[in-house]
């Protein structure tokens, strides 16, 4: 099987069988359902309105066609029978009115139609836009840890507003089309069905070359979507605040804006080649519709000439002509438009239909508190689509209320240890045990509102202070004394107190009044989020990172305070921090190496002993 010599450069093959063609135009086709609903959710009467256009206007153009031809009869009936222009007009009179009646209807509907279009144009963007953010929301952490999920997240964003919109436009045109063309072909049938063979078949050779471009565009739009992704992450880098500096101190910007553009006109040209050779096949083809179109044009005048039919049926048929055809070209245009929108569509669907593998359980309501603590039994795991192991069997007891540090070389798999107990992932093998009940066995949301976390990359908020720390428990967004208390132990309150409008003020530069805070300052934010939580489990990856060391003296001379009677896990690769821990873990290559206390390790004399050694050299 040859290649498509037209195909962009790493695609697949073109050649199909018609097998498969059927089943992409069945699948295509199917995404209309679909893309009704979606119309429908996001305006019931502005679909009801474009379906009363499309009934009501797909009546008009016979109707105006045969009132033409009434009124041209009546006008050459007047001059060869010499009746007085008086009489001639009283008769004429009402043929206008009604002529008149149609173009006002024919202006109204088309004013309904714009109308409707435009209130479902914004409606359905956004119902759009939140079914991928809700689907999203449900998705597993593994998802957003895979490109090919960003490829799919893109295709699925790329064009779905308006392919969603034009699909539904081009239905009712559609409906509207088949209306005016039956109503066409019953008046060309009973005149000529060999004119009307003529100029409906001259049209399909123009809808097979659209058909097979629309296909396609489609293939390299979404064989494209890496491309697409890396331009927006360049722009993203050369627009936003957080990467600003070292472009700017690196020089970084017009290499990097050089690749934007590379990968721009890479896309580029192969789009506007495979327009060129659209626009170029669409008009030789084209043109066969004229011709047949001038061929009966030229054998009506014949049969007017001889007598044969009345000047008016001359003007009705030579409507019907034009019109006929270009409404059979309008008819295999809008299909070939549906199949397009409804390749595009497969995307959005397709990402919707992506399902969370993380099972939520039922059974048992998360304790509170703790009786007999966590226990990590014969825990391995793996990264999906990775062959090595992050940990591996894993056996560890933590008691209610024990502080536990977790030490090891980045990668050795402290976080992941801590995504486990969180439940963005589930052990590949063995079980977490939560008061003796596997952690899957607990309702997903409620397990995870028992666990206050600060990651090391935490997020850094573009809204208020008040925010930034009531997000750390949603529901208690309103309760300024429990706000004011988690910034206070977080170590925020003094700052948010120096801000200009104090806990209303804007965090960061990207809206207007925003404050920039110092990476120091981000973090006691970010602490104070953590603290407000009331949880059962507190996890601290590396919460002190930022913070000078008088600060950071100051938070762990505290810390039994700040965690009492919860369990508490802190991820450091600072000695001085994790020896206030009751516990000191280390991690070694997906493997626990050691455990016990401060003095115990040290004594031990091992890996812990080596790195706090080590440490502490750098110190004297």
């Amino acid at each position: 099987m040859a290649n498509n010599p037209n195909a962009p450069s790493g695609a697949p093959e073109e050649s199909k069988s018609l097998a498969e063609r059927w089943q992409e135009a069945r699948s295509a086709f199917r995404n209309l359902p679909r893309a009704f609903s979606l119309v429908w959710q996001s305006s019931r009467i502005a679909t009801l309105g474009m379906a009363v256009v499309a009934l009501l206007g797909g009546l008009l153009p016979i109707s105006q066609a045969w009132v033409a031809k009434l009124i041209v009869d009546e006008v050459v009936a007047a001059v060869v029978g010499g009746v007085a222009a008086a009489l001639a007009l009283r008769a004429i009179f009402p043929l206008l009115l009604v002529e008149f009646g149609l173009l006002t209807t024919g202006a109204v509907l088309n004013q309904v139609r714009t109308l409707s279009e435009h209130v479902l144009h914004a409606r359905l963007g956004h119902t759009i836009n939140m079914a991928i953010i809700r689907k999203s929301l449900a998705l597993d952490l593994h998802y957003f840890e895979d490109a090919q999920f960003y490829d799919k997240l893109q295709n699925a964003r790329r064009e779905s507003n308006w392919r969603a919109m034009s699909m539904i436009r081009t239905s009712f045109n559609l409906i509207e089309n088949v209306i005016t063309l039956t109503s066409f072909a019953i008046g060309l049938l009973a005149f000529s069905p060999l004119i009307a063979l003529l100029l409906f078949g001259a049209t399909i050779p123009s809808f097979i070359v659209q058909t097979r471009y629309s296909r396609l565009t489609f293939r390299l739009l979404t064989w494209r979507a890496p491309e697409f992704r890396r331009m927006n992450y360049f722009e993203h880098l050369l627009t936003v605040d957080s990467s600003a500096k070292e472009i700017k101190l690196f020089g970084l910007g017009e290499p990097l804006l050089e690749r934007y553009q590379e990968q721009f006109w890479k896309i580029a040209r192969e789009d506007e080649a495979l327009a060129r050779r659209r626009s170029l096949l669409s008009t030789l083809w084209g043109m066969l519709a004229t011709v047949s179109y001038y061929a009966a044009y030229a054998w009506i005048v014949l049969l007017t000439v001889s007598s044969t039919i009345t000047i008016g049926a001359m003007t009705f048929y030579l409507t019907l002509f034009r019109q006929s055809q270009g409404t059979f070209q309008g008819l295999f245009f809008n299909v070939g438009q549906l199949y397009e929108s409804g390749l595009f569509l497969e995307n959005l669907f397709g990402f919707l239909a992506l399902t969370p593998q993380m099972i939520t359980g039922q059974g048992h309501p998360v304790p509170h508190p703790i009786a007999q603590g966590i226990e990590f039994r014969n825990v391995s795991f793996r990264y999906p689509d990775r062959e090595e192991w992050a940990l591996r069997d894993v056996s560890l007891v933590v008691r209610p209320g024990e502080k536990l540090a977790l030490v090891g070389a980045n990668g050795a798999g402290k976080t992941t240890l801590i995504k486990l107990l969180t439940r963005l992932y589930d052990p590949t093998e063995g079980q977490i045990l939560l008061d003796g009940v596997d952690l899957r066995e607990y309702d997903l949301t409620a397990l995870r509102q028992s666990i206050g976390v600060i990651f090391q990359d935490f997020v850094r908020y573009q809204v208020s202070a008040r925010e930034n720390i009531g997000f750390g428990q949603i529901e208690q967004l309103a309760n300024e004394p429990r706000i004011q208390s988690a910034a206070e132990r977080g170590g925020a309150d003094e700052m948010i107190a120096g801000l200009p409008e104090g806990y209303d003020t804007i965090l960061g530069r990207w809206f207007e009044k925003g404050a920039e805070l110092s990476g120091g300052q981000w973090q006691k934010i970010a602490l104070g989020r953590a603290f407000m939580r009331d949880s059962e489990v507190l996890v601290l990856d590396e919460p002190t990172a930022a913070l000078d060391a008088e600060r950071e003296y100051e938070i762990f001379q505290r810390f039994r305070e700040l965690t009492a009677g919860r369990i508490a896990f802190l991820i450091s690769h600072r000695f001085s921090t994790v020896r206030m821990a009751d516990r000191i873990i280390v991690i070694e290559q997906g493997q626990l190496s050691e455990s016990g206390t401060h003095v115990e390790l040290l004594a031990l004399d091992g890996t812990y002993a080596r790195l706090f050694n080590m440490q502490a050299e750098g110190y004297r």
